[in-house]
């Protein structure tokens, strides 16, 4: 399903528009699209890249580990301190 989506803009800025999609050959709505589609596509990928430098920042750190079982044993009686 498509839908319709209404954009004001100033004559000016509208006649560079449509100046920049007949340089490609292209309507001014689908100029207007792709040019839509490239931004949400570098948000999401913006996005991603800072996720990943998330992760490197936290792998940097040096935490401490355990086996996998005695933490979830730990968690599971309410570990509150070192085991004894």
């Amino acid at each position: 399903m498509t839908k319709r989506l209404q954009v004001l803009l100033p004559d000016t800025e509208l006649r560079d528009i449509q100046r920049l999609a007949r340089s490609r050959r292209m309507t001014t709505a689908e100029w207007v699209r792709q040019a839509l589609r490239a931004e949400r596509d570098r948000a999401a990928g913006k996005d991603a890249i800072q996720k990943m430098a998330a992760l490197r920042r936290a792998s940097a750190h040096a935490l401490p580990t355990a086996d996998i079982d005695l933490m979830l044993a730990q968690i599971e009686r309410g570990y509150t301190g070192p085991e004894t």
